[in-house]
């Protein structure tokens, strides 16, 4: 009797950790987010009970913030692929001038992963047959050749996840009247930051209540430092 191929929809492989890695990108920058415009508006809020300047204050820092991740999740997967490339570039021109010394490397790699030295030969001319640079690339490189890392998709993504991130503090502490604001924004706050604590938790496998603890005593510790210096600014009339 044959054997029969399992049929179910786990995901394997690089694909699996490519979407964990955008979504552990996406947690952190909704994270982020929330914090630091938690931070700035509860700080304001402290100085002054104006809707129309905490507004104006959340805004900014929601424009700054996310445009800040964006730019800088795109100048960091910039050099990441510039530096992919450059790798692929060297490893081509070395299978070209040197297709013998490469097939031995490849062996040798092979074996590190705990292959026989006849069947790490073997599969290293096969694999060298079909496809000598992706070979090289995924063994040698750690690089998939038709999915290098793409810097707008990462910028867009940061982007959007700190703007989704920084619309609950904002919108927390304009719509309530004012005296229930900062006890709903403090709430909705801590709510947000005990989610992402438990989604970040979740996706590295590790304990819960740590990383809920770990994210909410983060926030509370921001907006209680932005709101003294809010009160203190407030009060000497600055």
């Amino acid at each position: 009797m044959s054997e029969q191929t399992p049929d179910h929809d786990e995901a394997h492989g690089e694909g699996l950790g490519g979407r964990l890695n955008w979504l552990r990108a996406a947690v952190l920058g909704a994270n982020d987010g929330v914090v630091s415009t938690a931070g700035l508006v509860v700080g304001v809020a402290g100085a002054t009970g104006s809707r129309s300047t905490l507004l104006t204050a959340g805004l900014a820092g929601l424009l700054a913030g996310s445009m800040s991740m964006a730019a800088g999740e795109f100048v960091s997967v910039s050099t990441q692929r510039d530096a992919e490339k450059a790798a692929l570039v060297q490893e081509r021109r070395e299978l070209a001038t040197e297709p013998k010394a490469e097939l031995i490397e490849l062996t040798g790699l092979l074996r590190a992963k705990g292959l026989s030295a006849k069947l790490a030969r073997e599969v290293a001319e096969q694999l060298t047959a079909h496809d000598a640079l992706r070979a090289h690339a995924e063994v040698e490189l750690g690089i998939d050749p038709d999915a290098l890392t793409n810097p707008w998709h990462a910028a867009g993504a940061s982007f959007l996840a700190f703007t989704v991130g920084a619309l609950l503090p904002l919108l927390a502490i304009v719509l309530p009247p004012d005296g229930l604001r900062l006890p709903i924004t403090v709430g909705a706050v801590l709510a947000a930051l005990a989610l992402c604590g438990w989604m970040s938790a979740r996706l590295g496998a590790a304990p819960v209540a740590p990383a809920i603890l770990r994210n909410a005593g983060g926030g509370v510790l921001a907006m209680a430092v932005t709101y003294v210096a809010g009160v203190a600014l407030g009060a000497s009339g600055v």
